[in-house]
């Protein structure tokens, strides 16, 4: 056996054996993540399937990203995800959805799927299990309050981390706190609709048929505001996404200026994640919305 599939962790060979798929035949690197590494394997009678794996994760890290992707899978006509075949400790293994070039109207398309995605609601805000932004804990209890649950366990989570870890200035958590405590009057009421939660555009690709597929969710009950704020943050999607969301699901005047808002929850996660670099653009919304 080839020294890439034996080092390959060992309930991953031990279920691909029990499914009469013949064993692993190959497996190839697959790039793109930045926490863990990925890659294809391709069984001698069965699938293709993608592996993510990481040695330094919390052990159960990808066991509620499986669970994510499952709730996200049943939205009916929300886009679609890769199915979660096995979850370690340390691993992931998925049904494997290679990448193809774009359809003609896929944009459109994903911002429908999006909006019937955020269409199904919960009467709290949450989850029914804490996961993980990234690396980062992300914590789910369940709260009727959306204000309460954004400010209490998205921006000052993310905050008193920071703080802890010296990179949030006593001065700076103080116009967090501020910020936090004025979320009523920057925010319309929204319901809590099922989200992504890590809705860069590295977690969204063209899939098998050209249609977009989410990957690496953070799944959770939130503000689809936020979900869609994200997808302005690391690369803006066309405005036919946009356009093709509201003609489903019409959003509140105003959406497109809050965006900034949202994005300085997963701000302050890159401040945590990846350091200093991202000081800048935390305190550049602080001074907006909290001067």
């Amino acid at each position: 056996m080839p020294s890439n599939i034996a080092s390959l962790p060992g309930p991953v060979l031990e279920y691909i054996a029990a499914q009469g798929w013949g064993g692993v035949i190959d497996s190839a690197p697959v790039g793109g993540g930045c926490i863990s590494n990925g890659q294809a394997l391709s069984t001698r009678h069965g699938p293709r399937l993608f592996l993510k794996t990481n040695t330094a994760c919390p052990p159960e890290m990808l066991r509620r990203e499986a669970e994510g992707l499952a709730a996200l899978a049943e939205a009916p006509g929300a886009p679609r995800v890769p199915r979660a075949v096995l979850a370690g400790p340390d691993f992931l293994l998925l049904e494997y959805l290679p990448s193809a070039p774009a359809a003609p109207n896929s944009a459109a398309l994903f911002g429908e799927a999006m909006a019937r995605l955020h269409s199904r609601t919960a009467p709290q805000f949450g989850f029914d299990h804490d996961n993980y932004l990234g690396l980062t804990p992300q914590p789910n209890p369940r709260l009727t309050d959306g204000w309460e649950f954004f400010a209490e366990h998205r921006l000052l989570h993310q905050g008193r981390l920071a703080r802890r870890a010296g990179r949030l200035s006593a001065a700076n958590f103080g116009r967090l706190e501020r910020l936090a405590a004025s979320l009523r009057h920057l925010i319309p009421e929204q319901p809590a609709s099922l989200i992504h939660g890590d809705l860069w555009s590295g977690n969204c690709y063209p899939g098998p048929d050209g249609h977009i597929c989410l990957i690496d969710p953070a799944a959770h009950y939130g503000w689809a505001e936020a979900d869609l704020a994200m997808t302005a943050l690391f690369g803006r999607l066309p405005e036919a996404f946009f356009a093709a969301y509201q003609g489903v699901q019409p959003l509140e005047p105003g959406w497109q200026g809050r965006f900034d808002l949202y994005n300085l929850y997963h701000l302050l996660n890159h401040l945590n994640l990846f350091g200093l670099s991202y000081l800048s653009a935390v305190e550049a919304t602080l001074a907006r919305f909290a001067p």
